[in-house]
């Protein structure tokens, strides 16, 4: 009997993707979680509600992993978690503290039998059964871009920059505290709110022409009014609000860190053979990038720095015009997916690390370790 369908036959394993803002839950072999829920956890000894991330100690963190995992099993899932295998979707780049602390969660407390823990980036693209392609992940904290080539994570491509969601409601605050709301009004989930029901990504044209200070400058569009559901007050969202706050991610600066600029050096960072394909393999995933407008916006700003920008015009060899992959289902739960699909398959006997090997030294192997990696290699 092939090892899959073994491997579905037991009980199916539990994926993770833990974010900064949101994680999504659920088993492998579905096409969809079963929660998405915010990244926060109520604290059963003071009922405080706080962000999983929010800690000063190890042992404060390992506390809040443990209340947080609970809601999961046990009020989401409806499953105990004893004797499962899981998948845990992470950050490749992300905090080793946070890893270690939550593979002695699963581990230890709740006796699990195996973690397979799985990168982002090149799991979020094997949702489409490609090989190649520029990974852009627009989160809660930042923005990360991994370029992947027949499989494999180019790590010394890898760029990333701080203007994410988090970002987006900054500005949104910023521009209406300007108008005059009150700053108590604008929580953190009314400020999402107003993002993704009332903002979008304006075309190339209008934002340059903006930031020219042309004397005919565009229309705004038409504000709209916004109802803040918990006290039925009444805001006004102006129409340049709505058309700008997304500028943060194309402003130009000497620094050359917008996201057109981000993407472009990250290719170039890579080989020659290996950037013609990479400009045609471009693939946005993550919360952020979910915004209307956004795809037709960086098209048209890639192919313009590439036209334009010296810089990249004599590095950049030939014909060139940039391509975007539709992600299959949301792309706010890509990675989540591509997490789903590798735990209905044998990679999950595997790959993963096992109860028994973790507890001989409780430690999870690192690739940026380089003892961890010698041991794999003999």
């Amino acid at each position: 009997m092939p090892i899959y369908e073994s491997v579905m036959q037991e009980k199916p394993p539990i994926v993770l993707d833990i974010g900064n803002a949101y994680t999504k839950l659920g088993f492998a072999g579905e096409a969809y979680p079963r929660k998405i829920m915010p990244t926060e956890v109520v604290l059963t000894t003071t009922g405080i509600t706080k962000r999983l991330f929010d800690y000063e100690q190890k042992d404060e963190l390992y506390d809040q992993i443990i209340d947080f995992l609970q809601t999961i099993f046990f009020k989401h899932l409806l499953v105990s978690p004893k004797e499962r295998k899981f998948v845990v979707v992470e950050n490749i780049f992300g905090q080793t503290v946070v890893r270690e602390t939550l593979a002695r969660a699963l581990f230890v407390h709740f006796d699990v039998s195996s973690v397979l823990f799985v990168p982002a980036h090149l799991i979020a693209l094997s949702t489409l059964a490609v090989a190649t392609a520029v990974v852009v992940d627009i989160g809660y904290s930042e923005t990360s871009i991994m370029p992947v080539f027949s499989g494999v994570q180019i790590m010394s491509a890898f760029k990333d920059q701080s203007y994410g969601g988090s970002a987006i409601h900054a500005e949104i605050k910023r521009q209406l505290l300007e108008t005059g709301v009150k700053e108590s009004l604008l929580t953190e989930s009314v400020l999402e709110d107003i993002k993704v029901r009332t903002c979008f990504v304006t075309t190339m044209d209008r934002a340059h022409s903006r930031s020219r200070g042309d004397e005919n400058q565009p229309k705004p569009p038409p504000s709209v009014d916004y109802i803040i559901c918990d006290n039925d007050t009444m805001v006004e969202v102006p129409g340049l609000l709505r058309e700008t706050v997304y500028e943060i991610m194309f402003e130009p600066n000497n620094e050359r860190d917008s996201l057109p600029h981000l993407i472009l050096r990250s290719i170039l960072d890579c080989t020659l053979d290996v950037r013609k394909p990479l400009v045609e393999s471009i693939f946005l995933i993550g919360g952020g990038s979910m915004v209307q407008g956004l795809l037709p916006r960086l098209q048209q700003e890639l192919q313009h720095l590439l036209t334009n920008d010296p810089h990249y015009a004599e590095r950049f060899h030939g014909e060139l015009q940039f391509k975007f992959f539709n992600s299959i289902g949301k792309q706010n739960f890509t990675a989540w997916l591509g997490g789903a699909l590798c735990g209905a398959t044998d990679l999950i006997q595997t790959r993963s690390l096992s109860k028994e090997t973790y507890l001989k030294n409780e430690h999870v192997p690192d690739w940026s370790n380089l003892c961890d990696n010698r041991h794999a290699g003999s």
